[in-house]
């Protein structure tokens, strides 16, 4: 492997990982705080994709779609935790599954419904279209850079919401006690639609800045959704910090098995995962 190659390929892994990141920290937030192990998180990536595509589509603008996605995703995960994950708070994770499993479908049909089943894609905004010389025969993408600057960006908004504002300080102390805050007069279930919203929104964002990248597919959620359950696991359930590290070494190890390995690529991270759980069985990081 050349010095070239190893520079694009490992910066390829850094920015998926961060994107893996923006996905999972959502994931493991909500099962911190409340609980709750949402399998239809990666709807939601789906969702914001295809909303993203909707809005250019009608606006011609990728700034204002995605931010009128963003909101739009905030809205579902109010909607979705006010009339359906509010049933399972005193309930098992047996049920979480099943009802989670059964919200798959039901977005799954309603994309198929709405924009039917064809590849979809969206184009790269004119301002970040360029591209940054690497050697004299390679270029790397201005969008690509521009996503993972964006994802440390929101990594950094999050440390900040979490340890020094007066939602930070509920969530932690919902994720240590829950029934303690809810002693101190803390109005738990309010606090419970923001977390799950926030989480709903960040899952969609990656969908949205992962839309430009890529093809958007019917079922593109349920992919992304086991790597995420992957660096969520590594992580340790719960620890944002621990999904963050978790997320590059996973999109490190992913882009270098392809090229490597390229035989054993698809099964890498797990052999990543099983290796990491001998040694820490919670993760690296669990709460």
């Amino acid at each position: 492997m050349t010095t070239s190659l190893f520079l694009v390929q490992l910066i390829n892994g850094l920015q998926y990982g961060l994107l893996l990141f923006l996905i999972a920290s959502g994931l493991t937030l909500v099962f911190g705080v409340m609980g709750i192990l949402n399998l239809a998180h990666g709807s939601m990536y789906m969702v914001g994709a295809y909303l993203v595509w909707y809005f250019v589509e009608h606006t011609g603008s990728f700034g204002l779609s995605a931010l009128i996605s963003a909101v739009i995703a905030l809205l579902i995960g109010i909607l979705m935790e006010r009339t359906l994950i509010r049933q399972l708070y005193r309930r098992n994770h047996l049920d979480q599954v099943l009802l989670t499993i059964g919200m798959i479908f039901v977005f799954n049909a309603l994309q198929g419904l709405l924009w039917g089943n064809d590849p979809l894609g969206v184009a790269v905004p004119s301002a970040l279209s360029s591209a940054i010389p690497v050697t004299d025969v390679l270029e790397y993408p201005v969008y690509r850079i521009f996503v993972a600057l964006f994802c440390v960006g929101i990594a950094a908004l999050m440390y900040f919401m979490i340890n020094k504002t007066r939602l930070g300080m509920l969530i932690r102390a919902g994720e240590s006690n829950r029934e303690m805050v809810e002693c101190l007069g803390i109005d738990i279930r309010k606090l419970y639609t923001i977390v799950f919203a926030i989480g709903v929104m960040l899952a969609a964002i990656a969908g949205v800045a992962a839309a430009p990248m890529s093809s958007i597919v019917p079922g593109m959620g349920e992919h992304i959704l086991i790597t995420c359950f992957v660096v969520v696991v590594i992580g340790g359930m719960g620890s944002i910090k621990g999904a963050f590290i978790a997320a590059l070494l996973v999109g490190l190890v992913d882009t270098f098995a392809s090229i490597l390995v390229p035989q054993l690529s698809s099964m890498m991270i797990y052999i990543l995962m099983a290796f990491i759980l001998l040694i820490k069985p919670q993760g690296l990081f669990s709460s």
